[in-house]
């Protein structure tokens, strides 16, 4: 069975601030979503033109960041 990633948009402001990003969890800001996902996903990172991005990750590891990033979600 193949496994299928999912994408999550990233679009940012002219100053490089994340404006909105996808699969955020609730106790997370944007930003701060954008950070983990760079910090342990960066090789999954895509830029795009016109201030855009997506990763491309397993929903496993979606799950599994966001519970990390959430304090008490695990």
């Amino acid at each position: 069975m193949e496994t299928q990633n999912v994408l999550i948009h990233v679009r940012f402001a002219p100053n490089g601030a994340v404006v909105e990003i996808g699969e955020r969890p609730a106790g997370l800001s944007g930003q701060d979503w954008f950070y983990l996902l760079s910090e342990k996903a960066g090789d999954a990172f895509q830029p795009l033109a016109g201030g855009r991005g997506l990763f491309r990750l397993t929903r496993e590891r979606i799950d599994a960041l966001a519970a990390e990033g959430v304090p008490g979600a695990a």
